[in-house]
């Protein structure tokens, strides 16, 4: 492989700084991402920074607006449907594939699912998420599929963003539990069945979603100056999603 120069590599920080921070929600939906300062943060030019927002921008993490610069993305109703329906087609997909679970994959999930319970136990909210989120990347990598590992991992930091805007209650011991019948499935080598609940366990994460909630632009504000949370009208548009 060809060695990457130092610009290169500040390009692909950024980059890779972004969605990180994103997977381990330490930042939120519409944050604004300043040309100026990650060109200092990195210690690259402007033209550099654009680069990276404009290949996380293709990748649907970050958008820019207008004389206004890049933003990290706030995913409307709808996109939040189309990233589920992405993730369920690519994650089953992947599981159907795989035809056995080696030592040192079980070794991985199971460590993946004991790290899982300590936060749980420990109620540390932002690991559960980097937790949750990262299990289904994990799989992607012990099937050894390095182009499935980077879409599930913008996937998963689209999903991350989806449930900050859209989740009222975060169910970590639902989530946690479907992952652990995954993994049986998975060690007693029945991916039609490990498929299968990867499905079910999308679907329940996706249902407990309030996707008729709409982003308040006043959030931060509105919480420094200890303001009541806004209370706003169904979205016509998202109320069409009606799962039970």
């Amino acid at each position: 492989m060809q060695d990457l120069s130092p610009q290169q590599t500040a390009q692909n920080g950024i980059d890779e700084a972004v969605v990180s921070s994103i997977l381990s929600a330490r930042i939120r939906p519409g944050t604004r991402l300043s040309e100026n300062q990650l060109a200092a943060l990195f210690d690259v030019s402007r033209t550099r920074v654009r680069e990276a927002m404009m290949r996380l921008e293709a990748r649907g993490i970050v958008n820019v607006s207008p004389r206004r610069g890049w933003f990290v993305v706030e995913p409307s109703a709808e996109e939040a449907m189309t990233v589920y329906d992405a993730r369920r087609v690519i994650e089953a997909g992947l599981l159907r594939t795989m035809s056995r679970l080696t030592e040192t994959g079980r070794t991985v999930l199971n460590a993946h699912l004991a790290d899982e319970k300590a936060a749980i136990a420990a109620g540390d909210r932002q690991r559960l998420t980097c937790l949750m989120g990262d299990f289904h990347i994990r799989i992607a990598e012990l099937a050894g599929n390095a182009i499935l590992v980077d879409i599930l991992r913008d996937l998963t930091a689209r999903t991350i963003l989806i449930s900050m805007l859209y989740q009222s209650d975060f169910h970590a011991l639902q989530s946690h539990l479907g992952h652990c019948s995954i993994v049986a499935a998975m060690e007693e080598g029945d991916f039609q069945k490990a498929a299968a609940l990867s499905v079910e366990h999308l679907d329940e994460v996706e249902t407990g979603l309030d996707l008729t909630r709409r982003p308040d632009p006043l959030a931060d504000l509105r919480h420094s100056l200890s303001l009541p949370p806004q209370t706003v009208a169904p979205s016509s548009k998202a109320s069409r999603k009606a799962k039970p």
